[in-house]
């Protein structure tokens, strides 16, 4: 399987590890250091080597960070992770509130009469550092760059990832590297810039047609690149990953070990542009007077798929749908109470692995029921496998990587007899669901502005859920990428051709959770005979298509717009599904998508 259910960190081993790096901290004459969960390229998900947040607290999620200084460590959690943290960190280790309580206010705090707290400069964007010393000004605290005293005590830290680049065909990727990087050196040559640097690894896989396997769940090369005003790109990754793809980068992409980037940064003559939300420091440190602050040139062009990655996406997602359906019928099948977690996971697994496209599941499945619902990353392992017992709900949160595009779909569903508040809760999260894919909006809007209609059938009732209504999902990269969010701090115009997540949701603390979940694309919107001419519509395409649970679904709390919507979704599910699955399947399947 892909999937494994080992325990990956026990909050035991998080005291000892701390006062090895708190003698490491003393040694270099500070009073602390910071411990974030990124690593150089500045990704979201990180490989083993550099997994050093989850290596010291225990905590495992995808974002957050510890400062840990001589008396105190703070671990650094956002809303979706609140619960999850109590679990997995000793009690030497504190939670704190982020973003409310900034790292600036808490060392504010925490160092009253000043003081040094180190930092590794390839582990922090150059936003980041000005961000926080910005608000450090007149508290006598400094920051420091200095080695990275975690790995000076990580004695068994897993080496450097290792796997093969491999090439992204055209059929997929639907342009040529070389096409891609001229029309981005073009963007070079207008500003007036020579060259641009890249760190994130989906960047430089999208800019080269390459995938790789250095990031579990994530097809990506770990690597630096320099695109340069004339189209030609310097790129720094082990060679050993490309041996057999000479032919495909040709003689346009120039190969080099990762240990001379720096010393190539450092001979360029600028402007040279860097995206500083994501450029680690050492770079603009590196660069000096050369650097320019820009968008970083792929992430747009990247997050606007063309054609062939949208029709890839929508075929990957046909045949993700029939597995969910499959799945679905499974699990209805079996007694109550006659399953667990991780037979969920597994099975799950075991369908999708009937397609050859597969490569890997997008990330690890979520299948929690009961109160392991209500939290939001929850990741089941051999200690916490839970059995589905007659009244809970289990959120199932999964995708898969396919050749052709990347999937992500989360379906809630009942176990035996719901609970009426959780229906009802339930109903108001489908409500909110079906708003956000009913919208149309004028262009130019971003997910700040929109995100709310996701959210207004909760607030209704004054309820509400700790993370963003979506995220961006890439064509056979990460499942969670950038810049486009709907979020309330995403201020990034919403697109045609930008695939996001629709996944509203409710959680309710030691009881259940409830998350549902479609990929959508944008397109333009048809003209209305009601509409202003001059304004141009932008509105959403669903990519995603498996049932609503409608157990849960309570018919009178949906106004008839709403239950429209559901039964025309459920009769597509029926028609682009059905021909996909067992005969048993396909009866499961015109119960489940009957009309409202």
């Amino acid at each position: 399987m892909f999937q494994s259910f080992e325990v990956t960190a026990r909050p035991e081993q998080g005291p000892p590890r701390l006062a090895a790096l708190r003698v490491q901290i003393a040694a270099q004459v500070l009073d602390g250091f910071v411990i974030p969960r990124a690593d150089a390229h500045q990704g979201e998900y990180v490989a083993a080597r550099d997994a050093r947040l989850a290596w010291l607290t225990g905590f495992t999620g995808s974002a957050g960070f510890c400062v840990a200084l001589r008396d105190i460590a703070g671990v650094f959690i956002d809303g979706r992770y609140r619960t999850q943290v109590k679990a997995q960190v000793a009690a030497e280790f504190t939670p704190v509130p982020w973003p409310e309580v900034s790292m600036a206010q808490w060392l504010r705090e925490q160092l009253p009469s000043g003081g040094k707290v180190g930092i590794d400069p390839w582990l922090h964007t150059v936003d980041q550092i000005a961000q926080t010393s910005k608000a450090l000004i007149g508290s006598g605290i400094e920051l420091v760059q200095c080695p990275n005293l975690v790995d000076a005590i990580w004695e068994d830290q897993p080496d450097p990832p290792m796997g093969s680049a491999k090439i992204h065909p055209i059929e997929f990727a639907g342009e040529s590297h070389a096409d891609k990087r001229l029309r981005l050196a073009k963007t070079l040559e207008d500003a007036n810039e020579r060259a641009a640097v890249i760190t994130l690894p989906d960047s430089i896989c999208w800019l080269l047609n390459i995938r790789g396997a250095d990031v579990e769940r994530n097809p990506v090369v770990h690597g630096f690149a320099i695109l340069h005003a004339d189209g030609t790109v310097d790129l720094f990754s082990e060679p050993s990953k490309f041996n057999t793809l000479a032919d495909h980068l040709g003689a346009d992409v120039r190969l080099h070990t990762p240990s001379a980037f720096l010393d190539a940064l450092a001979r360029l003559e600028g402007p040279v542009r860097i995206d500083t939300a994501t450029a680690p420091q050492i770079v603009a440190d590196t660069l000096g007077d050369a650097a320019v602050t820009g968008a970083e040139p792929c992430a747009l062009p990247k997050a606007c798929k063309n054609s062939a990655e949208i029709e890839g996406a929508a075929a990957a997602h046909l045949r993700d749908g029939a597995a969910m359906v499959e799945m679905l019928c499974w699990m209805d099948q079996q007694p109550t109470g006659s399953l667990t977690e991780t037979q969920v996971v597994s099975q799950l697994e075991n369908l999708r692995r009937r397609d050859n496209g597969l490569q890997d599941i997008s990330f690890e499945t979520i299948a929690g029921t009961g109160p392991n619902g209500a939290i939001m990353h929850y990741r089941v392992t051999e200690e916490t496998d839970s059995v589905l017992e007659d009244g809970h709900l289990i959120v199932l949160d999964s995708g898969g990587q396919y050749l052709d595009g990347t999937t992500d779909i989360t379906r809630t569903i009942a176990i035996g007899t719901p609970p009426r508040e959780a229906a009802q809760a339930f109903t108001r999260v489908l409500a909110g669901m079906i708003a956000m894919s009913r919208l149309r909006w004028p262009q130019g809007l971003a997910g700040a502005h929109i995100e709310a209609i996701g959210r207004m059938p909760l607030w209704l009732a004054g309820q509400d859920f700790d993370h963003g209504l979506g995220h961006g999902v890439g064509a056979y990269l990460s499942v969670h990428e950038g810049p486009q969010r709907l979020s309330r701090v995403s201020n990034v115009p919403l697109e045609p051709g930008m695939i996001l997540s629709n996944e509203p949701g409710y959680y309710r603390e030691g009881a259940f959770g409830i998350r549902l979940e479609n990929l959508l694309v944008v397109q333009e919107a048809p003209e209305l005979p009601t509409g202003d001419a001059h304004r141009a519509m932008l509105e959403w395409r669903t990519l995603a298509y498996a049932p609503i649970d409608r157990r849960l679904i309570v018919p009178e709390m949906l106004d008839p717009a709403a239950r429209d919507w559901l039964n025309a979704y459920h009769r597509d599910v029926a028609v682009k599904i059905g021909p996909r699955v067992t005969p048993a399947a396909k009866e499961w399947l015109d119960a489940a998508t009957a009309a409202l």
